[in-house]
């Protein structure tokens, strides 16, 4: 989604188990500071933080052994920024970052310490409901789209083409989408509604990315346009 890499005799990096193993280590590193921010403002007895922590990584253990068998190129694909990123894009993947890892500290100061707000439990359960959904939706994306790197660039080094398959032949952004339910699903299924604002923050970011992005591919990437006139939702069905 981007510019032409700076070396035109750049390959596609070759998926082997050194880049398994940095997928992991990123993984570990994202996993214990999403633990540092809920505990340390919610204190270490937040019930509701460890069982979300640990469906997070059940949930996480599945989805990679289910991706390394499916389509492996993502493991390098998502595992490091790489260069070509569209300047805009840099901006937004900071304001995407912050909000969304303020959705856990304000969950554990809100339902953990200082219970400002109260969830029935109904509405708990909705949002593990909605946060699974967003999950399945993102990893089915993912098992599709070897090309669904973290920052906008057109990969003209990996051959860069339109995916259609899966997912993407309903909403042009599934990634997205995904993103979208499941922030609003981890609020409340962390039990706060005051974490529904950087949740809120999450997808206002992301409505702004997904129509700079799809304009990035209708201009730069041979075959979206035509694509776009296939699918003709960018983001929610039947609506954008």
């Amino acid at each position: 989604m981007s510019d032409l890499p700076s070396n035109p005799n750049d390959v596609e990096e070759p998926v082997t188990a050194a880049v398994f193993r940095r997928g992991m280590r990123s993984l570990c590193f994202f996993l214990l500071l999403m633990a540092l921010i809920m505990f340390v403002p919610a204190g270490i007895g937040w019930t509701k933080g460890w069982v979300f922590l640990l469906v997070f990584m059940i949930y996480t253990a599945v989805a990679c052994v289910y991706l390394w068998h499916k389509n492996p190129a993502i493991f390098a694909a998502r595992s490091k920024l790489q260069k070509g990123i569209k300047r805009w894009d840099k901006v937004l993947m900071a304001c995407l970052f912050i909000s969304l890892l303020a959705v856990f500290p304000v969950a554990g100061l809100d339902n953990g310490r200082f219970h400002w707000s109260s969830m029935p439990m109904w509405l708990v359960v909705l949002g593990y409901v909605l946060f699974s959904a967003g999950f399945v939706l993102s990893v089915w994306a993912e098992a599709v789209n070897k090309f669904a790197e973290p920052g906008v660039r057109i990969q003209t080094e990996r051959g860069h083409k339109v995916v259609d398959t899966g997912p993407y032949a309903i909403v042009r952004h599934p990634m997205y989408l995904s993103a979208f339910v499941l922030f609003f699903g981890t609020a409340l299924a962390l039990g706060s509604f005051w974490a529904l604002i950087p949740a809120a923050l999450v997808a206002l970011v992301l409505i702004v990315r997904t129509a700079l992005e799809d304009r990035t591919l209708q201009n730069e990437l041979t075959g979206y346009r035509e694509y776009a006139g296939r699918v003709h939702y960018r983001l929610i069905p039947g609506i954008w």
